[in-house]
């Protein structure tokens, strides 16, 4: 088959690979789309997240790539939770099985994180992943999906996944709660989307416009352009009566969006942290102890929030099409590469189609 391996830094190789077999409770899938994710320029960066053998990933033959959906086309010796033609789409991260964390299937906290001696699988972190032609995964983190939805799409069933795993974390919504997302790239939109399918008032921070208002078209009840509204903590206390938001997904990474986010929260609220930081913030610790605030950060798209995503989109409930805005062949990953990394024609998710 063919695949794209991991070399160095931004170095992807084009290179023939076996088609890999599916063992036991495994599944082969025939990848149909498999989307560019932020965490795909990370690796291609710094080598982490990703990891082989609890080494950096680079020149280890590792296929990189995890949003991808596809239909299955073989199956392990003893499986029968899914049949050869079923459409599926993917979770990253299925743990070791073994470990205290998976245990408690906190599988995206795996205590043997890389250790494929000890069962450990994420693809396209540690394991490989979806810039190729076929891939294995394990049933655990297979789900099947409707026929209607178009394979490019279904790429952002995972992005979903992310957003509804922040929302678990945060306790769920309840209808009526005030939700700001900070951040309007493809999880925070995807987070916009899911709150207000969940019931949220939901407010949307960001500096451009263009992101800003396709925000409003997937549920943002209010936006703020921070380059406009500088003071964005005022602005959320303004449309809050005063008192601050309930809840906070941060998903932009800028340092001074963590203490922001704080500061917008009223007493007793909560804040999710569901990206990476540019650079080591200064968290005002003070704050969150005198208003009892509570902080969570999040890996993936654990317990089982990809299945919720499903759900909504299901239902009609989650509109994914207008996030796709670039697409591209396996052939052309690196042009792919390049219009994500610069947000090219103001790329929100690049899309490759094998």
């Amino acid at each position: 088959m063919r695949a794209w391996v991991l070399g160095g830094p931004w170095e992807l190789v084009p290179t023939e690979k076996p088609v890999p077999m599916p063992g036991s409770a495994e599944v082969l899938i025939k990848i149909q789309a498999v989307a560019i994710c932020g965490t795909d320029l990370e690796i291609l960066e710094k080598g982490l997240p990703a990891q082989v053998d609890n080494e950096l990933p680079f020149h280890k033959g590792l296929v990189i790539g995890h949003e991808y959906v596809g239909t299955v086309v073989s199956l392990g010796p003893d499986v029968d939770e899914f049949q050869v033609g079923d459409r599926v789409a993917v979770e990253v991260h299925a743990g070791c099985g073994r470990c205290e964390r998976c245990r408690q299937g906190m599988y995206t906290s795996c205590l043997n994180y890389s250790r494929r001696e000890k069962g450990h699988r994420a693809n396209g972190l540690t394991t490989d992943g979806g810039f190729a032609e076929y891939v294995v995964n394990h049933v655990n983190t297979v789900h099947k999906i409707p026929e209607h939805i178009p394979w490019d799409e279904a790429t952002l069933i995972v992005t979903a996944g992310t957003a509804m795993y922040a929302i678990d974390v945060l306790g769920g919504l309840v209808a009526g709660d005030t939700l700001v997302v900070v951040g309007p790239g493809p999880i925070g939109l995807m987070a916009v989307a899911c709150a207000k399918a969940l019931g949220a008032r939901v407010i949307l921070t960001g500096t451009r416009d263009n992101r800003l208002e396709l925000g409003r078209s997937l549920g943002a009840d209010y936006v703020i352009n921070v380059k406009r509204q500088p003071d964005v903590v005022e602005e959320v206390r303004r449309l809050t009566n005063g008192f601050g938001a309930d809840l906070v997904i941060e998903c932009s990474g800028a340092p001074n969006a963590v203490n922001e986010g704080l500061w917008m929260l009223k007493r007793g609220g909560r804040i999710c942290l569901a990206a990476f930081s540019h650079e080591p913030p200064v968290v005002d610790t003070a704050y969150m102890v005198r208003n009892n605030i509570y902080m969570y950060g999040i890996r993936g798209e654990g317990q089982m929030a990809v299945r919720r995503a499903i759900g909504l989109v299901e239902q009609g409930r989650l509109n994914l099409k207008p996030l796709v805005t670039h697409r591209f062949r396996l052939d052309d990953l690196p042009q792919a590469i390049r219009t994500a990394r610069e947000r090219a024609g103001d790329a929100i998710k690049v899309v490759v189609l094998p």
